[in-house]
């Protein structure tokens, strides 16, 4: 079968085409980069206003009157791609706006690529207008809103994804639903919106490429080594803030037992390197479920901070803090749970192996995509609950 896997969030889509192309599947890519992150892709779609005086030109142009140079820019290189990115028996959209172009433009963009394949498919995986309206609704607890509801940050509120509320990307969300044959939750997070609507086919967890992501025995000589990365244009989102806190307790406490280490948006490479000689990584405080990071640092045997909330543990059957540690929007509580693992170095032994155990069980990216090509070729609503 011919897969056309539109953007990239996170090396998800990378992933998966790993365990498809093990299937003996074609799939291709097509994406712009994710930030500073530069995973790869087949047709890559480049930014041109991203920096110096274009950006500045873009910007004011788009002030003045609607017009989004890069977005235009964007449709132009798909158009360009028609006969690379054509004749596909399934294309699978990873958002409803997989290229961060206005709500018009992505329309267009869904338009052309859905008219020149067969059939479509959309994954809920990042910020969209079914998660973020559930969010701000108050559904959850607390969400990736609640920095953003709090006050907390007025600098990058674009990371919060509220423009999926504005009028033209609500129209987006309909219109891509009466198009599309079903749509793929990544986790928990958007699993929980989406229960119970007549396209949702069902919670697919995210593909790890294990073969890539050596299991590392933890050994734990005179210090604990806790590892802190911050991507600065997510910082509040992420909870790091709450995090940092959570170290400036530990660190005056505890400063002859563990080592810190902090680092600021390094690409993805070299981010996953980094953190090799870590015990424990804390990855991000707002989630029910886990990211593509730290799947990926569970894999190689760290203890993750990171979602995993009473939802998570229902779902998969298993006892908070075995696999993964929730991390709670709570400064105090985080450190004490920091706190228990310094005390007991035994616990990081057991959770690093407990995660390496359930990425094998869970996230195997072959079983995933096994999972996705059931759902494509059966798209039955999901009877999940």
């Amino acid at each position: 079968m011919k897969i056309l896997l539109v953007g990239e969030y996170s090396r998800l889509h990378n992933s998966l085409k790993e365990g498809l192309e093990e299937l003996n599947h074609e799939v291709r890519i097509v994406a712009n980069a994710d930030g500073f992150k530069n995973y790869d892709v087949d047709y890559l779609i480049k930014k041109k206003y991203a920096f110096g005086l274009l950006r500045r030109v873009k910007n004011f142009i788009y002030l003045i009157s609607g017009i989004d140079l890069e977005s235009l820019h964007t449709k132009k290189q798909i158009k360009q791609l028609q006969l690379q990115i054509s004749g596909y028996d399934v294309v699978q959209f990873i958002n409803e706006a997989s290229f961060g172009c206005t709500a018009s433009i992505e329309k267009d963009i869904f338009d052309m690529i859905s008219s020149w394949n067969k059939a479509c498919y959309l994954l809920s995986c990042g910020t969209d207008h079914t998660s973020i309206k559930y969010a701000k609704e108050g559904h959850f607890k607390y969400s990736i809103l609640s920095p953003y509801q709090e006050g907390k940050d007025k600098q990058f509120l674009s990371a919060y994804g509220l423009k999926y509320l504005q009028k033209g990307f609500e129209h987006l969300h309909h219109y891509i639903f009466s198009k599309i044959e079903g749509v793929i939750a990544s986790d928990i997070d958007y699993h929980l919106p989406l229960k119970g609507h007549p396209k949702y086919l069902g919670l697919i967890p995210n593909p790890v490429n294990t073969k890539k992501l050596n299991f590392q025995t933890l050994k734990i000589k005179e210090k604990i080594i806790i590892f802190h990365g911050i991507n600065s244009s997510n910082y509040y989102k992420k909870g790091n803030d709450i995090f940092e806190a959570a170290l400036d307790i530990i660190s005056l406490k505890y400063k002859n037992k563990v080592e810190i280490l902090t680092v600021r948006s390094l690409p993805y490479k070299e981010y996953i390197n980094t953190y090799n000689k870590a015990h424990i990584i804390l990855d991000q405080v707002y989630a029910y479920d886990q990211g593509y990071n730290a799947l990926e640092a569970m894999a190689k045997g760290k203890v993750v901070f990171t979602g995993a909330e009473q939802e998570w543990l229902d779902y998969y059957n298993i006892k908070e803090d075995t696999i993964a540690i929730n991390a709670i929007p709570n400064s105090n509580k985080i450190a004490k749970k920091l706190e228990r693992l310094i005390l007991n170095p035994d616990e990081i032994l057991s959770i690093s192996k407990n995660a390496r155990q359930f990425i094998e069980q869970h996230h195997n990216y072959i079983d995933c995509a096994k999972a996705y090509l059931e759902a494509w070729t059966n798209p039955a609503p999901t009877t999940l609950s």
